[in-house]
């Protein structure tokens, strides 16, 4: 039996829908039916339809409606009716935006939406309202159309109806996919197996994807895409991906959906498995389209792609020789060049006014070389999209310091300014003990070229005490120049320039050495553009040049050159606001596919220097972070001014550490461990000691690691993912929100924006930083870092009514704390932009 739809296309009879209705109406009501009630409803009904003149969808609610009051069922035919007139009312309010929108396919969209946002304020007829206000009228096209719904959805967005910002991704997504399908019409491509082929052929798309895979398995791979998975953006996430992330030819249009760029690069990440490969590409798929994880800027642009450089930020070890110091910004242009930022440490660079070939005065100093590389940023942008990125690093005890802690400050000589580089101080605890117990006292600088001249050891080769018992001794020395300064004056200028330009960048090398596993292979010098990185690093040595008369006539000059530790960063996050981290084998399963896809990116990875690859498959070096922090407090009821905060945190983090060690260890038994794990704390057992890692199953993991090997010499970081966050919908990093409702400029209108999953109980809990009492996050800050042996981009958030004095006291706090690195000082007069490079 056919029956007639609204549409006016027929469909077979179901008298199970029936039966559905009847038991919901039944429901609705409180009362009680029984089976042998509703098969007796049931078939009278059926039996009406089939005897009916006119068998269309009204008819039959009218008999239903009919059947209900004569078997004597009143209330329930009354809440029958209640219930087809809100249908009509929904329905009514979908045709109309169909109908002013011109665009037939969005009827689907908008009764999904109905579905999802029962509440009144998000009903269909406030957002049609909103949008003849503002439509551009019944001679726009469906685009403009559509754009201008979007743009309602968004506007409607606020504190009290914070959820118009998934609608809007909804619409959002809704256009899209209905023009990709217009250009995919026009360009003949029906299946993922010819777009994919079709872009390779074009240049979009490595050639290695469908080298690797057969037809047969890139066809399987598309079964895993959930589409459905476009309803978890948000409007700005999903506008941004779609900007910046998603394939698109060279005219600019996009030729890829959001979850076949998921899948793009989840096929490029499980490439090389051998065994059960197309359950690691869905495991990978998953954990990205779920948003549960997300790789970093460059993995998440350039996966799957051409030129696959993979890695976010890199660290160079600056040697004190013209050649050497030129290499290093040649590194510097090239990382730049494929979109990555960078590190770079000074700290062995001699001083101003040092000798040259034994000709005193006629160094330059530090600040020389840091204003070349300043032009080298701006000069060699990041593949078009943005200015390079790059990080300075210099001692506390280089005689060049107070010129270096006013590089960016708007005071003094513009010679002596880089205004497009992030200075960073490597502290010693020396340094702060003094600060603490002799703020009065005075400190020494000095140059190293000079010491290790005299002494014949370098000084920022060793920490802790030995460094301390070293730095005393060339004090007393007399044959080495020193600069004396004031404690107190030294900590007015990296607090000034903190104010104002939100650096220095804060490095305790200190204590970022003595938690080093691999300090059996080297040493920590500094960290990376956003703070996070602490790995081994040595500078690339001196070339050897020689002139080789070759077989066949040719005169070549080969250069050998020692590689040193080029330091690589290969970054992912776990968006800890969308995972149910209370579920420990939900939370085990999930970090080990993302340590696994991280390893894998070593090995994939197009390396912009040799250093790089060389360093990054000697050490095998992950950087795991974590971005939703406080979204994640927020949903588990958790306010950031708490002892609960510190406790839950401290749980997690172990578990997302013992997780992670597990897997890398799982994986080294597989497929060989890094090149230099024996004599590593992770062999000796002294990483877990260090840590008080001593509970049974502790124990347990530590015989494991001893037995298997570690994969990775260094697992977990945490870097600020200022654009993934977005993308994900989440809290960046592990910083509070800035706010928890606030207006975006963008293309000149102003899009509203909210904290994520932002309701009546949460609105509590998202307490905007700048008013949070900042020794809480260093608090917490210090808790975590016991679990994560690299570092975390932690920001300090102050007001215009912070002294010098309390500025200072978090910074001694931190360093009581434990906590390695000090990100950006963020004043709330205070703009600064995330180091984008590293947003993982």
């Amino acid at each position: 039996m056919q029956i007639i739809k609204r549409s006016g296309q027929t469909e077979t009879f179901d008298s199970n829908k029936i039966a559905v209705v009847i038991a919901k109406a039944f429901a609705n009501v409180g009362q009680k039916l029984d089976d042998n009630q509703k098969d007796s409803l049931v078939s009278v009904i059926t039996q009406r339809v089939t005897n009916a003149v006119e068998k269309t969808v009204e008819n039959i609610q009218d008999i239903v409606e009919e059947t209900l009051m004569e078997q004597g069922f009143y209330s329930v035919a009354k809440s029958f009716i209640l219930y087809r007139q809100k249908r009509f009312e929904l329905r009514t309010a979908r045709v109309a935006l169909v109908t002013a929108t011109g665009d037939v396919s969005l009827e689907p969209t908008l009764a999904s939406i109905q579905n999802d946002y029962l509440e009144p304020e998000y009903s269909l007829t406030v957002l049609a309202s909103k949008f003849i206000a503002i439509s551009a009228g019944h001679n726009a096209s469906i685009n403009e159309q559509l754009n201008s719904l979007i743009k309602a959805a968004c506007e409607l967005t606020t504190q009290t109806a914070p959820k118009f910002e998934m609608i809007a991704g909804r619409l959002l997504a809704h256009k899209f996919h209905l023009n990709l399908a217009q250009e995919l019409t026009k360009l003949n491509l029906k299946s993922f197996y010819d777009k994919l082929s079709y872009l390779s052929d074009h240049g979009l798309y490595g050639q290695y994807i469908l080298k690797a895979y057969t037809q047969e398995e890139i066809e399987r791979a598309y079964s895993f895409i959930d589409n459905s998975r476009d309803n978890l953006f948000t409007y700005s996430g999903l506008d941004l991906l779609i900007k910046r992330y998603v394939i698109c030819n060279h005219k600019h249009v996009p030729l890829e959906t959001p979850q076949e760029m998921f899948l793009g690069i989840a096929l490029h990440l499980a490439m090389n498995e051998t065994n059960n490969r197309m359950n690691w590409v869905q495991r990978f798929y998953n954990m990205l389209s779920k948003m549960e994880v997300t790789m970093a800027t460059p993995t998440l642009a350039n996966a799957r792609k051409p030129y696959h450089q993979l890695s976010s930020c890199f660290i160079d070890t600056v040697p004190d020789s013209l050649n050497g110091i030129y290499r290093s910004i040649n590194n510097f242009a090239q990382v730049s060049k494929f979109g990555g930022g960078m590190g770079m440490y000074l700290g062995k660079v001699r001083a101003m006014g040092s000798a040259i070939r034994n000709f005193e005065g006629a160094a330059g100093g530090v600040i020389r070389w840091i204003r070349l590389i300043n032009d080298t940023a701006v000069a060699v942008d990041q593949l078009g999209v943005r200015q390079g990125a790059v990080a300075v690093y210099l001692d506390m005890w280089h005689r060049d310091l107070p010129e270096f802690l006013q590089l960016r400050t708007n005071n003094g000589d513009d010679r002596m300014k880089a205004h497009d580089v992030f200075p960073a101080i490597c502290v010693p605890n020396y340094f702060w003990r003094q600060v603490k117990e002799n703020i009065d006292g005075d400190w020494y600088l000095m140059c190293p070229y000079e010491i290790k001249k005299v002494k014949g050891f370098c000084l920022e080769d060793c920490f802790g005490d030995e460094w301390e018992h070293k730095y005393l001794d060339c004090i007393h020395d007399s044959r080495i120049a020193k600069r004396q300064i004031a404690i107190k004056d030294i900590v007015r200028l990296i607090i000034k320039s903190a104010v104002e330009t939100g650096t220095p960048f804060i490095f305790n090398r200190d204590l970022v050495n003595e938690a080093n596993p691999n300090s059996h292979a080297g040493c920590i010098y500094s960290s990376n553009l956003c703070t996070e990185i602490a790995q081994n690093m040595s500078p690339i040595a001196s070339d050897e040049i020689k002139i080789v008369n070759t077989e066949d006539g040719q005169v070549k000059v080969i250069t050998s050159t020692v590689p040193g530790d080029f330091v690589v960063c290969n970054l992912a996050s776990l968006s800890l606001g969308r995972i149910p981290v209370n579920d420990g084998a939900y939370l085990d399963s999930l970090v080990a596919t993302a340590v696994r896809a991280l390893d894998n990116v070593i090995d994939l990875n197009f390396y912009p220097t040799p250093y790089a690859e060389i360093t990054n498959k000697k050490y095998r070096s992950i950087g795991l972070g974590m971005s939703g922090y406080h979204h994640m407090l927020a949903k588990n009821g958790i306010k950031w001014e708490s002892e609960e905060h510190l406790s839950f945190v401290d749980k997690v983090f172990e578990r997302i550490n013992m997780a992670a060690i597990r897997a890398s260890s799982d994986i080294a038994n597989e497929k060989g461990a890094y090149s230099l794990f024996e004599g590593s704390e992770w062999q000796t057992g002294q990483y877990f000691a260090k840590r008080k890692y001593t509970s049974p199953k502790w124990e347990e993991l530590r015989q494991i690691v001893a037995n298997q090997g570690m994969r990775n010499a260094y697992l977990l970081a945490i870097a600020p993912t200022s654009s993934t966050s977005i993308i994900a919908g989440t809290t960046a990093g592990i910083d509070p929100v800035m706010n928890k409702y606030f207006l975006e400029e963008k293309k000149g209108s102003m899009l509203p924006r909210v904290a994520p999953d932002l309701n009546n109980t949460t609105w509590w809990l998202y307490k905007n930083a700048h008013n949070i009492d900042q020794s809480w996050s260093v608090r917490a800050c210090g808790v975590r870092q016991r679990h994560i042996d690299q570092a975390q981009s932690m920001n300090l958030y102050i007001t215009n009514e912070f002294t010098m004095r309390q500025v200072l006291n978090l910074y001694l706090q931190a360093y009581e704390n434990g906590v390695k690195t000090i990100y950006y000082v963020r004043s709330k007069a205070l703009e600064v932009e995330d180091c984008a490079s590293c947003s993982a």
